[in-house]
């Protein structure tokens, strides 16, 4: 790549905007086109009375969300994201999403104009006036820069104990995939460029709504054949909601990292099952079991599902959806948890006796 090294920023400290740290920090040092100084955004915290920055640039471990693990000595982490984002020529993106507007408010007319940004944010935003909208399209708009998505089944400590695995970055400029496949990709952390950028992003939310339902079928002891159907009927969905809200995608993307992988390592091992099981066998609140459970760290999945029904609702589509409609309105508090199975036992996927061409496999 010519002219000058690419500064690299990460925005965001948490488990996985650490574990990406590691890789980031590690292809910056080793690789000519990229500035070896990595900075990264931290929201202060005290630890045990000493400043988390601190801490890190001290060990070089974060050791409130990622604690474990070495994290490379040319990441820098600053407290002011202004500073850590000023000189720098990708912005790698990875807090909660509730943060976004925030950050990109402080940053504008703050970073270069040729700067460009790489999302790993799992989540969407709520639209005015109620709906979604995906984060990549605000840091596009409130930014004014370029912004590629990644998304896949990355579990943040198995990515920072190096295990393999793949993931997808969802990028329609080809100028800039090979820039962001080569600070990404390691011989454990392998990548996929494609261009259907926003089928690669709602899968990363939509994935959060059905680990809640696979979560919920745990917390019932209901078994994997139930889990399996869940999670089936769950992408079925997913591809429907892409096919009406946004069409043009390709069902090829779906069996990406970002698509099935994803959501069968989130159904399986990630925080949203892990919460929802907890909300069905302790009957407390999901808010009460992030705040007890999470060490500070934010549930997308229910939030998401509220997000999601708004949408379906106004379009008078929750019978479409039943498997989402259903998640939500457990969640909400409508439903309880033990209802879920009568929700989906006469799912539209249950009702089509044709072979094998889906009308949504059809348009997609």
């Amino acid at each position: 790549m010519p002219g000058k090294p690419k500064k690299a920023c990460i925005v965001g400290s948490g488990n996985w905007g650490s574990a990406i740290a590691k890789i980031v920090g590690y292809n910056a040092a080793r690789l000519p086109q990229f500035d070896d100084r990595v900075s990264m955004y931290v929201y202060e915290e005290l630890i045990n009375g000493k400043k988390l920055t601190d801490i890190i640039n001290e060990t070089h471990e974060n050791v409130k969300y990622l604690p474990g693990h070495k994290l490379p000595s040319n990441v820098v982490t600053i407290p002011d994201i202004v500073e850590a984002a000023k000189d720098a020529d990708i912005l790698i993106f990875v807090v909660p999403h509730q943060f976004v507007r925030t950050l990109c408010s402080t940053l504008l007319g703050k970073i270069k104009p040729t700067a460009i940004g790489l999302s790993l944010i799992k989540g969407f935003d709520q639209a005015e006036g109620g709906g979604i909208e995906l984060i990549s399209h605000i840091i596009k708009r409130q930014l004014q820069i370029r912004c590629a998505v990644l998304m896949g089944a990355n579990l943040a400590g198995e990515v920072a104990d190096e295990k393999f695995c793949e993931t997808t970055i969802g990028c329609k400029d080809s100028r800039m995939k090979p820039i962001l496949r080569d600070l990404i990709q390691t011989e454990y952390f392998r990548v996929v460029v494609v261009d259907d950028e926003d089928a690669v992003e709602v899968c990363g939310a939509l994935k959060n709504i059905v680990a809640c339902g696979a979560g919920f079928v745990d917390g019932l002891n209901l078994g994997d054949n139930t889990k399996a159907a869940v999670i089936r009927l769950g992408l079925m969905e997913m591809i429907k909601f892409v096919d009406v809200f946004y069409p043009g995608s390709k069902l090829s993307t779906f069996f990406e990292s970002c698509g099935v992988a994803d959501l069968i390592t989130t159904c399986y091992g990630g925080r949203n099952r892990r919460i929802c099981e907890a909300f069905i066998k302790t009957g407390k609140s999901i808010k009460q079991l992030e705040d007890e459970l999470l060490n500070g760290q934010k549930l997308q999945g229910p939030y998401t599902a509220e997000e999601v029904n708004f949408m379906l609702k106004t379009r008078d589509m929750e019978n479409k959806f039943p498997l989402f409609t259903a998640i939500f309105r457990i969640c909400s508090g409508q439903l309880q948890g033990n209802e879920l199975i009568d929700c989906i036992k006469n799912h539209p996927e249950h009702m089509k006796s044709k072979l094998p061409s889906r009308t949504v496999y059809s348009k997609l």
